[in-house]
């Protein structure tokens, strides 16, 4: 069996029939991050073996890397921080809580940009994380150690967290499947913040029907977690083959979005045409009030992690790397006016995207603007503010998104395709994601390094 390419639930049914043992695929892992860590640096910490007795469970024997923002009882959390470096949680998350007892074996803490405010992954206390597909360029971020590592085969999927696009810019710059589910879908309890009011947990993983199984386990009501939304337990799984015929697609178009490299709107372009092909009936939609989404989103951002880190930055502003205290200082500054104006922008936004949603079933647009840019030499806080382009109004907004491989440059590097649907709709946009996989093979390259 081709560990990097089947679907976990068949992995995982292989170990409970006792035909494969749990140990092997940590074995198999740990040979990947022998080989390629020291080259990508994706984990801050690798684990030793764990011992999984259950031979029951929604994801038993899964090897799962975690963002080092998630807490995890006994083990170091830095969140890619000089100031957690000796952080050990007393307690696991309560989506760690929740893998843990589906039977995965937590295989180590994934790297990420520092306190999570950035989108290289260019490290400056734990050292860069670098793109499987070219080592000279960033795998996007901040939950690049998680894509990295599941792109590569050091973990079979990945956690990850998104303020603004954290996990889908990786996933698209990586080529893998990165889900952010609704705000308040996944409980929050236990990760390190960066904004109360935007940040959400989701998965990295190889094949949609995995990031399914994944918000499975990980989705659900906390009462403990006062961004926790008390809705109807998803079933993400049983409608993924569902027709695509007659559902209504807006494929976003107007200035905003034609400003993307031209290879990243040709790659959607046919993705939608692949849609089409499945049935769905597709539309063009300016979107260019985007734009102002995209602003409120990263006002909101720099203001709330200020706000988090306020006493870190009164006593140790030199602990933090420049680019990182740089935006601290500016969402410092920011007035309570041009804070009520991003909420009320947030309001409005939000109001938009309903009003389209309720014509259309989905929103497909690209990922990111551009294939992966370089590592070194970059301007970091305009790199955030380019790749977050699309990706960011969907945080702002709270609305389900997924990215999914749909081409590469003639450089070859992925390129990512974002669906986006109304609130609650998971289910929808992952039936969606799992039509264009089914129809193209975009997702079962392999990384050259590999």
């Amino acid at each position: 069996m081709n560990l990097s390419t089947s679907p976990l639930t068949d992995i995982r049914d292989l170990v409970k029939s006792k035909e494969i043992a749990a140990s092997d695929l940590a074995s198999a892992c740990y040979r990947q991050i022998e080989k390629l860590n020291p080259t990508l640096n994706a984990f801050i910490t690798v684990l030793p073996p764990e011992t999984v007795s259950a031979q029951s469970g929604a994801l038993c024997g899964i090897p799962i890397a975690v963002k080092d923002l998630y807490n995890t009882k006994g083990i170091r959390t830095t969140a890619g921080s000089r100031f957690f470096a000796d952080n050990v949680p007393q307690e696991d998350a309560y989506v760690i809580q929740k893998i843990r007892k589906a039977g995965a074996q937590i295989i180590g803490k994934t790297n990420t940009h520092e306190i999570a405010l950035g989108v290289t992954n260019n490290n400056p206390h734990y050292g860069a994380c670098k793109n499987p597909w070219d080592v000279t360029r960033t795998p996007g971020g901040s939950s690049g150690g998680s894509a990295v590592a599941v792109a590569t085969g050091m973990a079979l999927a990945g956690l990850g967290t998104d303020t603004g696009g954290s996990i889908r810019i990786p996933a698209s710059l990586c080529g893998v499947v990165g889900l952010k589910p609704t705000y308040g879908r996944v409980s929050l309890r236990g990760i390190i913040p960066l904004s109360w009011n935007l940040d959400h947990a989701g998965s990295l993983t190889r094949r949609v029907e995995d990031a399914a199984l994944i918000l499975q386990v990980m989705g659900g009501y906390d009462e403990l977690d006062p961004a926790s939304i008390k809705t109807l337990p998803g079933d993400y799984s049983s409608h993924l083959k569902d027709t695509m015929k007659e559902r209504k697609i807006a494929l976003a178009v107007g200035d905003y979005i034609e400003e993307a490299d031209q290879e990243v709107l040709d790659a959607v372009r046919r993705a939608a045409k692949v849609l089409s092909k499945e049935g769905a009936l597709i539309n063009e939609v300016n979107v260019d009030f985007l734009k102002e989404a995209a602003l409120a989103n990263a006002l909101m951002t720099q203001a709330d992690g200020a706000a988090f880190h306020r006493e870190r930055m009164q006593e140790h502003p030199d602990w933090f790397g420049a680019d990182v205290r740089q935006r601290l200082e500016t969402g410092a500054a920011f007035t309570s006016s041009e804070y009520a104006l991003a909420r009320r922008t947030q309001t409005e936004i939000k109001r938009k995207c309903e009003l389209m949603l309720n014509i259309y079933d989905m929103l497909i647009l690209p990922t990111t603007p551009i294939p992966a840019p370089v590592l070194e030499g970059e301007n970091a806080v305009e790199r955030a503010r380019q790749l977050t382009r699309f990706t960011a109004p969907f945080n702002l907004t709270g609305l389900p998104a997924l990215s999914v491989p749909c081409g590469f440059t003639k450089d070859g590097l992925p390129i990512g395709l974002q669906i986006v649907s109304r609130a609650w709709n998971e289910a929808g946009i992952l039936r969606t994601g799992y039509a264009f996989q089914e129809a193209t093979n975009w997702h079962t390259r392999k990384c050259p390094i590999v």
